[in-house]
């Protein structure tokens, strides 16, 4: 598959947009910094964690570009030592909203060849962000499966009282996506 792929999406019927996916570069670093910091109520990392994220996990991470402007992002990573991709953080700004573009960027990065020995895909999000329930249960929805969840980490065992529990929210992923790893 391509590293870019160019991606046409139509916002309430009347306008088409071009949209690009691809694999972050750390130049990108800023411009993913400040969509997550527009992107409430995710969490903000540090700029040098989503440079670090950019460089060194590119390949199982998501940026979508219109034109010029970073407008979506996905951060992940395959878990070491299973078969599992686990989705950290979505991101989709307001200017892209309402394209469907969260599960396509998901879709995206389940087809690219460094997530073909996944045979699950994880997330963790905590009860009140309705729109990351909505997103990964249209995905599940989408791939013909179900999604299960469960307290993973908890206010007080895990943050101290400071954070709301994340729910460990998992989705079995169809062969056609868990297939074996080239050698």
């Amino acid at each position: 598959m391509p590293r870019d792929l160019p991606l046409e999406a139509t916002n309430d019927q009347r306008e088409t947009r071009q949209l690009l996916l691809r694999k972050p570069r750390p130049d990108d670093g800023p411009a993913i910094w400040e969509l997550v910091r527009a992107c409430k109520p995710l969490d903000e990392n540090s700029l040098y964690c989503n440079l670090v994220q950019a460089e060194h996990f590119a390949d199982t991470c998501v940026l979508a570009e219109r034109g010029d402007e970073v407008v979506g992002w996905i951060s992940g990573h395959m878990i070491p030592n299973e078969d599992a991709l686990f989705v950290w953080q979505v991101a989709v700004g307001p200017k892209a909203r309402g394209l469907g573009l969260g599960r396509r960027m998901l879709q995206h990065l389940l087809r690219r060849e460094e997530c073909a020995g996944a045979a699950r895909l994880h997330t963790t999000i905590t009860r009140d962000n309705e729109a990351s329930w909505a997103l990964f249960r249209s995905l599940a929805r989408h791939l013909g499966g179900h999604l299960r969840s469960r307290p993973h980490y908890t206010r007080d065992t895990h943050f101290g009282g400071r954070h709301a529990t994340e729910h460990m929210v998992t989705i079995p992923l169809p062969r056609a996506y868990a297939r074996p790893k080239a050698a």
